[in-house]
């Protein structure tokens, strides 16, 4: 693992691209806190036309009352009953522009384990605690900018999700049917920093057509080394708050610390993440 790091680190020290959080003085001013690039599903992470992005990161979290029913854990038991989850994730993203306009991304739960302690009213035959590992989720994107941003007006970029059945015996990790995501990011800068919109639908085989993931982020270029994102995520009756900071450490590499509070009762109390970011 050290080796790969080094090796990592250096071919983005050598990385002639554009890196990604320092952007030319030519760029139009509503461009200063992100550049040229098409925005990624990452919170403020952009990729340009050629430009291969890696990240590799950990997260890890936690919920005092996750709602479960044991039907759907593979248990008989209709009710709905809440306790403690714990998820720890190993995750790899890939980004690449194609051209100026069209990216595509891929990101893998490469390990993942969850727990989910069993409630004291939970007379099922559930173990406490029922616990999985392996492969968690994975899913890709095609993303197309059809509208540049002005002076004026947003830049406007259209993607396409796919996240693919890899897991079809376990019930806490992994997606266990093809699940679509078609949505559209709405970005527009301005002097005291960038704000971004993001809104989806989602299909499934068992809940068919639905509102999907939206979010509301804000991007401030802070100096050379630092950028700081703020963002409101949600999907259904799960909102939560995000904070991150994102710190280039050396050409082409980046260094996020990210961390997660739900803003309701549903979402995970808790979900701090870390990660490197390496530009080639």
């Amino acid at each position: 693992m050290t080796l790969l790091m080094s090796a990592l680190l250096t071919l983005a020290q050598g990385d002639s691209s554009t890196p990604t959080l320092l952007q030319g003085s030519s760029d139009p001013p509503w461009l200063a806190d992100r550049g040229e690039g098409i925005h990624t599903s990452l919170f403020g992470t952009h990729v340009s036309e050629g430009q291969l992005l890696l990240y590799l990161f950990y997260e890890y979290t936690v919920n005092h009352d996750a709602e479960y029913k044991p039907e759907e854990l593979g248990f008989a038991g209709s009710t709905d009953f809440t306790a403690r989850r714990v998820d720890n994730e190993a995750l790899m993203f890939l980004a690449y522009g194609l051209s100026r306009d069209v990216m595509v991304e891929f990101e893998s739960a490469l390990y993942a384990d969850a727990t989910q302690d069993k409630s004291s009213a939970d007379t099922s035959a559930m173990p406490d605690p029922l616990s999985e590992s392996g492969l968690g989720d994975t899913e890709g994107q095609i993303r197309w900018r059809f509208k540049h941003e002005t002076e004026n007006w947003p830049e406007l970029t259209a993607f396409f999700e796919v996240v693919l059945p890899l897991q079809q015996s376990d019930v806490l990790i992994g997606t266990q049917d093809w699940e679509f995501s078609p949505g559209i990011n709405i970005t527009k800068g301005f002097s005291w920093g960038t704000l971004s919109q993001k809104l989806s639908l989602s299909y499934t085989a068992e809940d068919s057509l639905n509102f999907g993931e939206w979010s509301f982020e804000y991007l401030k270029q802070a100096s050379d080394a630092w950028r700081l994102v703020l963002a409101v995520e949600g999907e259904q009756d799960e909102i939560q708050g995000i904070a991150e900071a994102q710190w280039r450490v050396a050409r082409g590499v980046t260094i996020k610390l990210n961390s997660g509070f739900g803003l309701t009762p549903k979402a995970p109390d808790w979900a701090p993440e870390v990660g490197i970011l390496f530009s080639f």
